[in-house]
């Protein structure tokens, strides 16, 4: 997600044009609030180690995770020092943890924000990082917009060491404008099995899209400018977002959430998922239907108190591939927290377990 409630009509936090006054009165209201949960006691902390939930349905429940697990559209790095997470608002919220169990506030990549963000977002509050290593650094590819909005732009920042306040900005990679058709938000780098770098991002409205960086400058590819379609739901709900992409054997699989985010225990949210044998697709699901023709296979959907999960991303990790996500919680008023779950590949498909 990004600065997202939803609902289950046709508007996305993302790619609202119809928004009424009264559903943006009431995003906002969400949004002033800070979703600061208490740290855990000692003896939940002694339980550290992730392992994967017990199933209360089809689906498992996330791994325990204890202190402050209060966040949307997570996206985490290991360092030598430990695991950061970066997730949406307030100058791109971040959390630590040395065990990816137990995690604490740590300020926010940005402790001066960028003066060009106001030209998208009023109150300069981005959206959706995505935060990797490659080339020696750390980068975080960011959005930035407001709650109905196209008008929307994917920012870029490099860091030596990827903690909070370290983060140097590079400006936007990418924008759209109320007539692009598609929302320039939630962004995702990946790098095939050629060394090439791309990103996929998006969106609603046409669905989800994907351009080319160039490796040297981390922006768009001077070489190749197409504007390549991933996923899109040509029909009904225009409700597609936040793509990931995951290069695992021959297949790169692509990640997304579908339907209603940020709408705590009202969320539809749900994760699919299709594979392609070429980073810009098409991506097909297991029933062969190409998700550009509105495919996916479900992944991860509401079970139990766990409820709406998306806004995901994939950490590739020493005990295997994490899936990393929100949830709303039906035991605790629809609050927003952090989910980690392990991915099974066996049989040529991702399964949380």
């Amino acid at each position: 997600m990004n600065p997202t409630p939803r609902k289950s009509t046709p508007h996305s936090r993302r790619s609202r044009p119809h928004m009424t006054a009264t559903h943006t009165a009431r995003h906002a209201r969400r949004l002033r609030k800070r979703f600061v949960l208490p740290a855990a006691g000692a003896a939940l902390a002694a339980a550290a180690a992730l392992v994967p939930g017990s199933a209360s349905a089809a689906y498992p429940n996330p791994g325990v995770l204890t202190g402050d697990i209060a966040v949307h559209d997570p996206s985490m790095v290991k360092t030598p020092s430990g695991y950061v997470l970066y997730s949406t608002h307030n100058g791109i919220e971040a959390r630590t943890s040395t065990d990816r169990t137990h995690f604490k506030r740590a300020g926010s990549a940005f402790t001066n924000l960028p003066s060009w963000w106001a030209t998208y977002s009023k109150d300069r509050s981005p959206w959706a990082p995505d935060v990797s290593y490659h080339g020696g650094k750390y980068l975080m590819y960011y959005a930035v917009s407001s709650f109905g909005s196209t008008h929307s732009a994917i920012g870029f920042a490099s860091s030596p060491s990827g903690q909070p306040g370290t983060w140097t900005d590079h400006g936007i990679v990418h924008s759209t404008t109320t007539s692009s058709g598609y929302n320039a938000i939630d962004p995702n780098l990946f790098v095939d099995r050629d060394g090439k770098w791309w990103m996929s991002l998006g969106s609603w409205s046409s669905g989800i899209k994907m351009i080319r960086l160039d490796p040297s400058t981390g922006k768009q590819y001077a070489g190749d400018r197409t504007l390549y379609s991933i996923a899109a739901r040509p029909t009904g709900s225009k409700a597609v977002e936040g793509p990931a992409v995951v290069r695992r054997g021959a297949y790169y699989y692509l990640f997304a959430s579908y339907d209603v985010c940020c709408a705590g225990v009202n969320s539809t949210y749900k994760i699919k998922v299709g594979r392609a044998g070429s980073p810009t697709g098409p991506y097909i699901d297991k029933n062969g239907v190409r998700m550009t023709a509105g495919g996916g296979s479900e992944v991860l959907a509401t079970h139990g108190r766990y409820i709406g999960p998306g806004g995901q991303s994939v950490l590739p990790d020493s005990d295997g591939d994490l899936l990393v996500y929100h949830y709303y919680d039906g035991q605790d008023n629809g609050a927003p927290k952090l989910g980690v779950n392990l991915l099974n590949w066996s049989g040529g498909w991702p399964t949380a377990y």
